[in-house]
This record gives structure tokens, sequence and C-alpha cells, in this order.
């Protein structure tokens, strides 16, 4: 737990001209009673590619602080510009508020800084050797970026865990050697049961699929044999009644043939009851014949 809190910044005279004096409102809160000054200070970010244009603006030593919520005002020099790459003069950088105790560093508020000129002209068109007396800037003080860090104070019960706190049951525990890939073994089991009842379902469905086919089959045989055997009586039935028909037809026959001998008789019994030889008619009808 920090025993400084940072509560709030406010960044007065802003905008200003680049060559004007930075000035904060900083208001904090201490718990306990501390036995060294707090320093502050402001950095200016030179250059965005390199460390070596940063400028410490100024620093200050507040203290002895008293418990409780305390405010005060910083303010800082403007930046040296022999210090920052022509280059690097307009545009927006970053400034930084850092406050530390005992030379640790607990809290840093970044702000980015717009170095622009104030006229539209001289911005779009730039002379090339910047013109110090026109440059403004403008602090972006709605989007601050706070960072704080946890410190040891004036005890050694405040300072933070530098390695990790010591666990006595850990060595009570199994060695994670002893059961090392017993999980996996143990899964890698389970996954060969179930594919070897997977394996087992698919043969007993096999099986069945097998016993269904031998049975349909034996159906078919024996519907087809069922099929033969009605052709076969079919054709049986056929050939008798062909045989029926024949003996019908030679039955008509027979009666038609009794009906003519009938018809004879009846003609002989007319002539006088006597019935002549059919060589006999055949002679008499051959004598008419020649008259």
């Amino acid at each position: 737990m920090s025993v400084v809190s940072l509560l709030g910044v406010k960044v007065l005279d802003n905008p200003a001209k680049f060559a004007d004096s930075y000035h904060f409102e900083i208001t904090f809160e201490c718990l306990e009673q501390l036995q060294k000054d707090l320093e502050w200070k402001l950095t200016y970010v030179g250059s965005a590619t390199s460390s070596e244009h940063d400028q410490e603006l100024d620093s200050l030593l507040v203290g002895p602080i008293p418990v409780g919520v305390n405010k005060f005002l910083f303010e800082a020099d403007p930046p040296d510009l022999r210090r920052i790459p022509t280059s690097e003069i307009l545009g927006v950088t970053v400034i930084l508020l850092t406050c530390s105790y005992d030379g640790r560093e607990f809290v840093r508020v970044g702000y980015y800084v717009n170095n622009e000129y104030d006229s539209e002209e001289l911005n779009a068109e730039p002379p090339a050797k910047p013109d110090i007396d026109r440059v403004r800037r403008n602090v972006l003080a709605e989007k601050p970026r706070v960072t704080r860090f946890a410190i040891k104070w004036d005890t050694e019960d405040s300072a933070p865990a530098e390695f990790p706190p010591e666990q006595p049951e850990a060595d009570t525990v199994e060695d994670d050697g002893v059961n090392y890939g017993a999980e996996e073994v143990e899964l890698e089991e389970g996954l060969k049961a179930e594919l070897a009842a997977a394996e087992e379902n698919k043969e007993g469905e096999d099986e069945e699929m097998a016993g269904a086919d031998d049975t349909a089959g034996a159906k078919e045989k024996a519907e087809d044999e069922d099929s033969d055997a009605g052709s076969e009586d079919l054709e049986a039935e056929s050939s008798g009644s062909e045989d029926e028909d024949a003996e019908e037809e030679e039955g008509e026959g027979e009666g038609d043939e009794d009906m003519d001998m009938g018809d004879g008789e009846h003609a002989a019994e007319a002539s006088g009851g006597k019935q002549q030889p059919v060589h006999q008619q055949q002679q008499q009808q051959a004598q008419v014949m020649v008259h």
C-alpha cells in the first residue's frame, strides 16, 4: 500500500507561449509521518527517437510532509531550445511529472504537448528557422497518463515482495515427477477402450447386416422357388386345358358326326326303313350323273 497518494494535478496558464514557465497545482494525501522529503520533477521529452534530448526542467523537494491532504504549486522553467533538434521543436511531444521518495519513483504523470504557430499561415508554410516567439504550446491536460509503482517507504513491512512468498506446504506435496504423464496415460487408455468398444459395436452391426442379408437371400430364394412352382403349375394347367380343349373339339367332332349319322339314319328310315351301303349310294349317284 502506498503511503502517499496523488489526488489531482491542475495545469495552470494553459495554453501558453513556448518560452513561458510551466505551472502545476498538485494535491496529494499522506497516510503516515514520513522521515524524508518528496522529490518532484518535470521532464521535457525533446525527441521521440532518442532519450538523449530529454531535459529535466526543474525539481522540487517538499517536506516535512504532514499527515493528511496537502497542496502546493510547482513551477518549472521552459525547455532549452539548444538541446532540442530543430525538426523536433514543432509538433507533438511529451512532458513527465514524477514524484520520488528516497530516490525511488512511485508515481508518474505524462501529458501530450502540442507545439504550433499562432497563425494558420505559419502553420501552412513554417519558416526554415522556427520563430519561437510565435510558437504556442498546448498541454492536453484532460488526458493524462498516470503510472504508479510499489516502493519501500520507511519500514521494511512496506517494502514490496521481491520474491514469491515462502510456501512450506509445497514441500509436503508429492513430486510432480512421480506422476508425470499419469493423466496422459490414463486418457490414452480410456481412448483405446472407447475405440475398442466402437470396433466391437461396428463388428456386431456388420454381423447383423450379414444375417439380414442371408435372411433376405433365403427369402428371395424361397420366393423364386414358389414363383417357379407356380409357373410349373400354370404350365401344367395350360397343358391340361389344351388337352381338355382337344378332347372337347374331338367330342364336338364326334357329335357332328353323330348328328350327320343321325340324319342319314332318319333319311334311310324315311325312304323305306332300309339303309343302303355307302358304295351302293355312290354308284347310284354316279349313274345319275352319267345320265
